[in-house]
């Protein structure tokens, strides 16, 4: 199976459960690994023919801005079923991670699969 990967997207967005988390705009961090299929793009060198990496950015980025959601966990899922749902991609794995969220850890997240790996 073929991927291709994005990493350390940074978003500012509203997450988590606390009162003054809900108030302020905190990054989130997001590493993405998509299923494709990059053989026809690799012979025919047109963009067209792959899964294209700056319009699934754009979108997450957007999204996640747009959002406001408590978990990290309900953020993950959505930006999997974005990706599966709107780019036609079979298989997805998201990590999101909060830096800083814990004292003492230099971050911490979510990683999930969603699909079916070919």
């Amino acid at each position: 199976m073929d991927k291709i990967f994005l990493s350390e997207l940074k978003v500012d967005t509203i997450i988590g459960i606390w009162e003054w988390e809900r108030r302020i705009r905190q990054t989130v961090v997001i590493d993405l690994e998509m299923s494709a299929d990059i053989a026809k793009a690799a012979a025919t060198d047109e963009v067209a023919d792959t899964l294209n990496y700056k319009l699934v950015a754009k979108r997450i980025q957007e999204f996640v801005a747009d959002s406001s959601f408590q978990l990290v966990e309900t953020l993950a899922e959505r930006i999997a079923g974005i990706i599966r749902d709107e780019f036609g991609v079979a298989w997805v794995k998201v990590r999101v991670n909060k830096p800083g969220a814990i004292r003492g850890s230099k971050d911490v997240g979510v990683l999930i699969e969603r699909g079916e790996r070919l």
